[in-house]
C-alpha cells in the first residue's frame, strides 16, 4: 500500500513538473512575440526592390579571362523562380566582384536583385542561391549530434536552437530597444545557461551549480574586458564599423557602445558552459563514489579535475580570436607594420583584450565553480 502511495505522489510531483515547465514556456512565448512587435526605423529606401531565386539558363557574354580570372561583369539569362516576374526569362548581368555576383554557368541556382516600376525591371545577380546548402550541413551537424550524443545529443540539439533562437528573437529585440547591450547579453546568458544545463543534467544539484559556475565565469569574462578597456581606452566606438553603427544610434538610440563587450559575453559563453558542466559532472561523479569525503577534500579533487581542463581550454577563446583576425594579421605582416603601430592598433587591441577577457573567464570559471559544487554538493563541512 505504501508503495501504491509513494508511485503517486511521485506521479503527481512529475505532473506538476511538466505543468510548471508549460505554462513557463507558454509565458516566455508570450513575451517573445510580444517584444518581436516592434516597427524598425527605415534605414534604407528598398520600395519596388526584392531578392528573388532564379537558375541560369544560358550564358549570353562570359568574363572569364585565358588566366583563369574573371573581369568585368557576365551577361546571362536566368528563368525567374519566384516573385512577380516568376517563369519570365529575363537578360541581366552578374558582377565579377568578391562580395556581389557569382560565376554563373548553366543550371545555377542564383539570388536575383530586382527592381520592378511597371513592366521596367532592373535586375542583376547578387549571390548564387547558398540557402539549402546552409540548411542541409546544419541538418547534417544536429543529426550527427543526436547519433553520437543518444539522448543527451538530442537535448544538446534542443539547447543549441534554443540559444540561437534566443540570440535573434530576444536579444537583438531588446537591444533595439535601447536597452543595455550589457545586460541584455547577460540576460541571454543567464536564460540560455539555465535552460541548456537543465536539459542537459535535469533539475538537480548539479544544474544549479553549473548554471553558477558559467555565470560567474562569464560575468569574470565581462569584467576583465571592462578593466581593459579602461586601462587601454579602448571602447565599444573602436571598432572597424562603427560609423555604420552610429547610423544606428542617432535614429534608434542604440548603445551601439556596449554591442562589443555583450558580444564578448554571448562568445565566451559556450567555452565556459562547457568547462563549468564538465567541473560539475566531475566532482559529482566523485562524490558518489565516495560520499565520506569531506568538502576540503572534494574541493581538492575538483581543482585536480579543473587544472587538467584549464591546461587544455585557457587558450580556446585566443586562438578562436586570434583565427578570426587572421587577414587582418596577415595585412599587418604583409605591409611590414612598425612595431609600435601594430601593438597599439584599434583592431589588435580589441582581439587581444577579447581573447585575454574571456579566457580570463575559462580560468577563474574553474575555482569558483569547484567552490560552488563543494558547497552544493556536501551537506556538513565547510572548505577551509
Amino acid at each position: 500500500m505504501s508503495k501504491l502511495k509513494s508511485a503517486g505522489l511521485f506521479q503527481k510531483k512529475k505532473a506538476a513538473r511538466y505543468l510548471i515547465g508549460f505554462i513557463l514556456v507558454c509565458l516566455f512565448a508570450v513575451f517573445v512575440i510580444r517584444l518581436n512587435q516592434v516597427e524598425k526605423t527605415e534605414l534604407v529606401v528598398r520600395t519596388g526592390q526584392t531578392f528573388e531565386k532564379a537558375e541560369v539558363v544560358k550564358i549570353l557574354q562570359d568574363n572569364l579571362e585565358d588566366n583563369g580570372t574573371r573581369v568585368g561583369e557576365q551577361k546571362v539569362r536566368v528563368r525567374m523562380l519566384t516573385g512577380v516576374r516568376k517563369g519570365e526569362e529575363l537578360d541581366i548581368t552578374s558582377s565579377s566582384g568578391y562580395l556581389f555576383g557569382a560565376a554563373c554557368s548553366p543550371g545555377m541556382k542564383v539570388i536575383v536583385m530586382q527592381s520592378v516600376a511597371g513592366d521596367s525591371t532592373v535586375a542583376s545577380v547578387y549571390s548564387q542561391d547558398r540557402e539549402w546548402v546552409i540548411y542541409i550541413f546544419a541538418a547534417l551537424y544536429l543529426l550527427a549530434l543526436c547519433i553520437i550524443g543518444g539522448w543527451q545529443g538530442i537535448k544538446g540539439c534542443l539547447g543549441l536552437v534554443f540559444t540561437f533562437f534566443c540570440v535573434i528573437f530576444v536579444y537583438l529585440p531588446l537591444v533595439y530597444l535601447n536597452y543595455s547591450p550589457f545586460w541584455c547579453g547577460v540576460f541571454i546568458c543567464f536564460i540560455t545557461t539555465l535552460v541548456t544545463m537543465y536539459l542537459i543534467g535535469g533539475a538537480s544539484r548539479k544544474t544549479i551549480a553549473a548554471t553558477l559556475g558559467t555565470l560567474v565565469g562569464v560575468m569574470t569574462a565581462g569584467v576583465a574586458a571592462w578593466c581593459f578597456s579602461k586601462a587601454s581606452g579602448i571602447t565599444g566606438y573602436n571598432v572597424s564599423d562603427i560609423e555604420t553603427l552610429m547610423t544606428l544610434w542617432n535614429t534608434n538610440g542604440i548603445q551601439v557602445g556596449g554591442l562589443l563587450f555583450s558580444g564578448l559575453l554571448i562568445s565566451c559563453l559556450g567555452a565556459v558552459m562547457d568547462v563549468s558542466m564538465s567541473i560539475c559532472s566531475a566532482i559529482d561523479e566523485i562524490y558518489r563514489q565516495n560520499p565520506v569525503l569531506t568538502r576540503k577534500e572534494l574541493f581538492k579533487a575538483g581543482m585536480r579535475v579543473g587544472r587538467d581542463m584549464m591546461g587544455t581550454d585557457s587558450n580556446t577563446l585566443i586562438l578562436a580570436f586570434a583565427g578570426s583576425s587572421v587577414s587582418m594579421l596577415l595585412l599587418d605582416y604583409a605591409y611590414n607594420l612598425p612595431y609600435q603601430q601594430i601593438i597599439n592598433s584599434n583592431n589588435i587591441g580589441i582581439a587581444i583584450m577579447q581573447g585575454l577577457a574571456g579566457s580570463f573567464g575559462i580560468v577563474l570559471c574553474v575555482p569558483l565553480t569547484v567552490l560552488i559544487c563543494a558547497f552544493l554538493f556536501h551537506k556538513k563541512e565547510t572548505v577551509s
